[in-house]
């Protein structure tokens, strides 16, 4: 990346969340359903109407649309997301609680997938049309065919509720809690990666420079692990920053079955209870978590990658 595109890339985030969070901000304001009342009732009380009616207007629901969003983003740009109508606290606090269990399974869901992937990938490649390239490619097809959510819960019942090795409930301490919701995130994830790594390591051994390496009496081991691996790895930076920024947008339903405390378990209730300062939050952090990672990803991607700078000079 070129030093002059730094500046006009943080400019295009400025105004990719501008406008997510105006939109955001309106589909909560135009949502069927009246999120005072819903408040009312997750407390299991049911109030007057004059009282319903006092409660928006402390609440500022009952002004215009543009005001209540110049407010919200006002908020936003000091720190001050709102306050949660079903938790009753501040939604950056709230945010902040959770946002670690997230990152955590994150970084572990995407440090197990690699661990899977990789080395599925190369074996998948250097065994091309063999016996273990079919039952690899047998693994991804499987893998991509299931969705996160019923992979979660066969392992619940296999591993939480028959072999009782696991807890069902991920609410507790330690890295029991996190097994599971991992192998689940971890799994389906792998089984794409690994169709990327096979086919990225195949498209390296076809290169010349591998040929002339082998005329030249180079070991095999050596042009595989040396050459080959690091130049077949680059290209798939890109789509690894993609899937960490996918991981934190997606854990919600994982989140939910195995009643994980993250960002998507809050956010899920958010919509659930028409906690909309919650929801608009949640929407905004994933988005800046999301593209900031994309930025990461590109001036890492060509900082290691010699081409891109030669290029650049």
């Amino acid at each position: 990346m070129k030093k002059h595109s730094l500046p006009k890339r943080i400019l295009q985030i400025v105004i990719v969340l501008f406008g997510i969070s105006f939109l955001t901000f309106l589909l909560t304001y135009i949502a069927p359903g009246d999120p005072v009342r819903a408040m009312y009732a997750a407390s299991g009380t049911i109030p007057s109407e004059e009282i319903l009616n006092q409660t928006r207007e402390a609440l500022g629901l009952n002004e215009p649309f543009l005001v209540q969003y110049g407010k919200w983003l006002v908020g936003c740009l000091h720190g001050d997301f709102g306050t949660s109508y079903s938790y009753s606290r501040p939604v950056l606090e709230l945010m902040l609680a959770r946002l670690w269990p997230t990152l955590e399974l994150a970084l572990c869901s995407l440090v197990l997938m690699l661990a899977i992937a990789i080395p599925l990938g190369i074996l998948s490649a250097t065994h091309r049309g063999g016996v273990i390239d079919y039952i690899v490619r047998g693994y991804t097809f499987f893998g991509v065919s299931m969705p996160n959510f019923w992979v979660g819960l066969l392992l619940l019942y296999v591993f939480g509720v028959q072999l009782k090795w696991l807890p069902v409930v991920s609410t507790g301490q330690g890295f029991a809690k996190m097994i599971l919701p991992t192998i689940t995130l971890a799994f389906v994830m792998s089984a794409k990666y690994t169709r990327q790594v096979r086919t990225a390591f195949l498209e390296e051994l076809n290169q010349d420079y591998v040929t002339g390496a082998r005329c030249r009496g180079i070991p095999e081991g050596k042009i595989l692990w040396r050459h080959v691996l690091p130049n077949s790895i680059l290209p798939l930076i890109t789509m690894l920053g993609l899937s960490f920024g996918s991981l934190l947008g997606g854990t919600a339903v994982v989140e939910v079955i195995f009643s994980y405390p993250g960002l998507g378990n809050l956010a899920v209730d958010a919509v659930t209870n028409m906690d909309y300062p919650l929801i608009q939050a949640y929407v905004l952090w994933i988005a800046l978590i999301y593209m900031v990672l994309n930025l990461l990803v590109d001036i890492s991607y060509n900082r290691l990658d010699p081409r891109m700078k030669e290029g650049g000079r």
